[in-house]
């Protein structure tokens, strides 16, 4: 009986050495150097995650994703929501983040260096019930109309592809916003991705979803740049997470099952 005392020290210094060593680990110390994994995902993009507006509670893939790679590293981990792209720069210079969940766009990666992609989230267009644009290829015609907010991922994309159309921009357009406009008329169509303007249409029966889509916006991890050990950690998780079927889990939880598939595997930025 008396060399219970000592099982039970030996036990615990082991647990001790072994959280020790896995926290240590290169790829804890690449994602994790504060020994907390503190992440970031855009606070209004239900495609990365939800924030409970009494509680607080964070939700989605971005916080699915991250408490299991937590797990993987033996760290504990923080998930917070954001207003944009600038606020997850901010976090990376001010040393408060470590890695955040972003779309990929070629025009951001002078800042951040991105992983490969791990979800493709459809944007389409919402139009006023008794529009008569019904496709995507309808609405890039002149004379039309199409907004989206500023630094969004369809407003960079729609920038570089709309041929005839006008885009019109909106610092931090909201989806009350955009009903406005399109009960105005000051818009035709407004553009999202199509998880956003189906919970859009839900709430105002006036207006409907175009069937088809202009693009899939190809979600990934971001982490600041030049840190490519943080990069070939992540990009390792992600195969493991597409080849076990959790990121298919992670979108199905969340309720984004018609507007957000799996991506295929690619390298990183591609």
């Amino acid at each position: 009986m008396r060399f219970r005392p000592l099982y039970a020290v030996v036990c615990f210094l082991a647990a001790c050495a072994i959280a020790e060593a896995q926290t240590e680990s290169p790829a804890a110390q690449a994602l994790a150097p504060t020994g907390t994994l503190r992440a970031l995902f855009l606070e209004a993009n239900p495609v990365q995650g939800r924030v409970d507006a009494k509680t607080g509670a964070v939700s989605g893939p971005a916080v699915d994703l991250t408490r299991e790679l937590g797990r993987r590293l033996g760290v504990p981990v923080s998930v917070r929501g954001v207003p944009g792209q600038k606020a997850m720069v901010e976090s990376f210079k001010n040393h408060t983040a470590d890695i955040a969940f972003l779309a990929f766009d070629p025009t951001r990666t002078a800042d951040v260096d991105f992983t490969q992609v791990y979800s493709l989230s459809w944007g389409s267009y919402i139009v006023p019930a008794k529009s008569p644009l019904h496709k995507v290829a309808d609405a890039d015609r002149a004379g039309i109309k199409i907004g989206a907010a500023t630094g969004d991922s369809p407003e960079l994309f729609l920038s570089r592809n709309l041929k005839n159309a006008e885009i019109k921009r909106y610092a931090g357009g909201t989806a009350d916003d955009a009903r406005r406009m399109l009960a105005a008329g000051e818009i035709d169509a407004w553009a999202a991705n199509r998880q956003r303007l189906i919970e859009m249409a839900a709430k105002t029966p006036d207006l409907r979803v175009i069937d088809d889509n202009y693009f899939a916006v190809r979600q990934a991890i971001i982490v600041p740049k030049g840190e490519r050990a943080a990069v070939e950690a992540l990009n390792r998780f992600l195969d493991d997470a597409r080849s076990s079927g959790l990121i298919k889990q992670a979108i199905d939880r969340a309720g984004l099952t018609g507007a957000v598939d799996v991506a295929p595997p690619e390298k990183a930025g591609k």
